[in-house]
């Protein structure tokens, strides 16, 4: 009786279990790691960075390029991505996608339609970097190999994170968090630039690699602004750092402040933490901002006597002073020249007082021009370094 039971239950799971009827095979993927896409005429040419398993492989490498790049021009991305089969042996695999390079061409025209494909594709996983390619095409970034790293979608990928890290005027951003901006009514997005020094056609070679002095290389440059999907101009290097202390992004960075006496002294920003609060003063809104940051003394350019306290306070004042410019100026400038809250600074007011937003929120962009925005800064000094005082008070002229 047991025995007749177990085969009934066998029988049935058949058709249960089916197995992974949906597998492939690696080598029947063209496995894509990078993917840029720009505007041609109306329609989009897509371009996509694939790894060569057998010149990653080190017994099998041929000496040849790592990646290889194909293009499709179609009237969508997906359409694109599909004729691609006519040069490639295999299917172009999105899954291990690593970097988007959005044209700047087709950032002004609008990326929102271009990013759909992306979004609902089953197949896209969605913690990938996107960036835009400054004064050319996405193509070209994607053409140059790069040194370090012999994928060059891994090397802009970690690049940017270490960049974020380190720097601060750069952001690493993934889909998610992009549409999410795109589709905020307190926020509109931003990304971060990326150019190419040098002929993209001489990077695309490994003779390009094999120098000391690369001629060709990529770089991540400042933030680009959007209002909603369209890109509509650049911070510079001083206002995306300052963006990036707004939205509690900087882990480290380097600030060079002025010493009381003359000459230079630089600070290293070991650790920050900014709180964005909202208010409504008498109908009308107020952002307050408060920075707190612990930083290090990393180098000393002028004659000051580090052993006194008065000199610590000095520099720790002259680094608020530093950080506070930093956030006026990206704010003043994006009030003034873009006019779209790129902060999230309505965000905060919608937090803050529901109530007020709901009649704010359709013409938030006029709200924000206007708005009243006060910088609190505090800044603590921890460490000095290994010596007191500079050697180079002792050189004698």
């Amino acid at each position: 009786m047991v025995r007749k039971r177990l085969m009934i239950v066998l029988f049935c799971l058949q058709f249960i279990v089916t197995g992974c009827w949906n597998r492939r095979e690696l080598n029947e993927l063209a496995i894509a790691v990078g993917m840029g896409i720009d505007k041609q005429g109306e329609q989009y040419k897509v371009s996509v960075q694939v790894v060569v398993p057998a010149e990653i492989a080190a017994k099998k490498s041929r000496g040849a390029s790592p990646v290889i790049l194909y293009s499709g021009v179609g009237d969508s991305v997906f359409e694109a991505i599909r004729k691609m089969t006519t040069e490639s042996p295999r299917k172009i695999y999105i899954s291990h996608l690593r970097i988007l390079v959005l044209g700047e061409a087709l950032a002004r025209e609008g990326i929102g339609k271009s990013l759909d494909f992306l979004a609902r594709d089953s197949e896209a996983r969605s913690d990938f970097y996107i960036a835009v390619s400054k004064e050319s095409k996405a193509e070209d970034i994607l053409k140059v190999l790069t040194a370090l790293d012999a994928i060059p979608a891994n090397m802009l990928f970690t690049a940017l994170e270490t960049s974020q890290k380190a720097w601060a005027p750069t952001l690493s951003v993934t889909l998610d968090e992009l549409i999410a901006d795109i589709t905020s009514e307190g926020k509109n997005p931003v990304l971060a630039g990326i150019t190419v020094h040098g002929n993209p056609e001489e990077g695309s070679t490994n003779n390009s690699v094999q120098k000391v002095d690369t001629p060709v290389r990529l770089q991540y440059t400042t933030l680009a602004v959007f209002r909603k999907d369209k890109l509509i101009g650049w911070l510079n290097e001083k206002e995306s750092k300052g963006y990036n202390y707004i939205r509690d992004k900087v882990k480290s960075t380097a600030a060079v402040i002025p010493c009381p006496s003359g000459g230079k002294a630089t600070l290293e920003i070991i650790r920050t933490k900014t709180k964005v609060k909202g208010r409504i003063i008498q109908g009308k809104p107020r952002i307050d901002i408060n920075l707190r940051s612990e930083v290090n003394v990393d180098e000393v350019g002028c004659q000051i006597d580090l052993t006194k306290t008065k000199t610590i306070s000095q520099l720790e004042s002259l680094g608020e002073e530093t950080m506070k410019k930093l956030i006026h100026e990206a704010v003043h400038t994006v009030q003034q020249k873009y006019k779209v809250d790129i902060f999230g600074f309505g965000e905060v007011i919608r937090r803050s007082n529901p109530k007020a937003w709901k009649k704010m929120k359709q013409d938030w962009n006029r709200y924000f021009i206007n708005l009243d925005v006060n910088v609190k800064a505090d800044a603590s000094i921890r460490q000095i370094g290994t010596v007191g005082n500079s050697f180079l008070g002792r050189i004698k002229e």
